[in-house]
């Protein structure tokens, strides 16, 4: 299990992202998030929303909401660099509005 510990912490590693609220629904208590990661630690989105008190719905491990359900986290566009040609290369792709995925029915995005 990760944790967020101090930076003085002997071994602590930096672990950075930045989010946007998307949009929120007050009755639900759910917010749409648009992360972008500077780095890639071992469950860094769950455990930094986790350790600031807003968990992923679903997420078993650093969670306590939404239990027994798939974790409400997409990755929906992912840029690379081609290994060979350098091309930068985009994809996108939304989950099905199925399991957990129906809370998103609930989320009207502006």
């Amino acid at each position: 299990m990760s944790k967020v510990v101090a930076s003085t912490k002997k071994n602590a590693k930096l672990a950075r992202l930045d989010y946007e609220v998307l949009t929120h629904h007050p009755k639900k208590n759910l917010s749409l998030l648009k992360i972008n990661l500077h780095t890639g630690r071992h469950h860094q989105i769950r455990v930094q929303l986790s350790h600031f008190g807003h968990s992923i719905f679903g997420d078993q491990k650093y969670g306590t909401r939404g239990q027994g359900k798939q974790i409400a986290l997409w990755a929906y566009q992912l840029t690379i660099c081609h290994p060979i040609t350098g091309e930068e290369m985009t994809f996108q792709d939304l989950p099905e509005m199925i399991g957990t995925w129906c809370i998103l029915k609930h989320l009207v995005i502006h």
